[in-house]
């Protein structure tokens, strides 16, 4: 998607570690009328697909995952890193490794929001080794629904998590995708 691509180049910085910081527009301050054109692609991609549920993981895919649910006219679930006291023991949980962060989460999703024969699109901001998008088709399975594909603002295809989940029939659908990243470089996959 070009105009996100420009955002990136104009705005993004990329940070030791593979890490590129997208805070302008992505995921600190929020660019709704980008994030809403985004949502669009995201339902011009996957239209004629039937899906019924959008599902992301807290925090910074929510936006997005928020606007894609408006455009397609169906419910956002978010799994949440941790279990709060509002929230019913009856719920499906896996553990997943944060590239961002360092660290690993226990994610959670109720029971009273993913059902069996939900068809259900991922969404999320980054994706990188793939583990958060692992994480939450475990949960739709283990809820009894089927995963429709992912859809992702930038994927770091140099990481190779993409690749990985689309080898074993994942369909993912990445707005961006960076081939490499340097000190002071990005290139975009063409």
């Amino acid at each position: 998607m070009k105009l996100l691509e420009e955002r990136i180049l104009s705005e993004g910085t990329v940070k030791p570690g593979g890490i590129l910081k997208v805070d302008s527009f992505l995921n600190h301050q929020l660019d709704p009328q980008l994030l809403y054109e985004m949502a669009l692609e995201l339902r011009r991609l996957y239209a004629g697909e039937p899906i019924n549920k959008v599902l992301t993981i807290e925090a910074s895919g929510i936006a997005l995952a928020s606007l894609t649910g408006f455009v397609l006219g169906c419910p956002v679930v978010f799994a949440k890193k941790s279990k709060t006291r509002n929230i019913s023991d009856a719920l499906y949980s896996v553990e997943v490794a944060s590239f961002t962060h360092g660290n690993t989460n226990t994610v959670v999703v109720s029971k009273e929001y993913l059902h069996a024969g939900d068809r259900v699109l991922i969404v999320d901001d980054f994706l990188a080794t793939g583990a958060a998008l692992v994480g939450l088709k475990s949960l739709v399975e283990q809820a009894g629904g089927s995963v429709v594909g992912a859809g992702i603002a930038i994927e770091k295809a140099f990481q190779g998590g993409g690749d990985r989940l689309r080898a074993q029939g994942l369909r993912i659908e990445s707005l961006a995708r960076i081939a490499s990243m340097g000190d002071d470089s990005l290139e975009f996959c063409r």
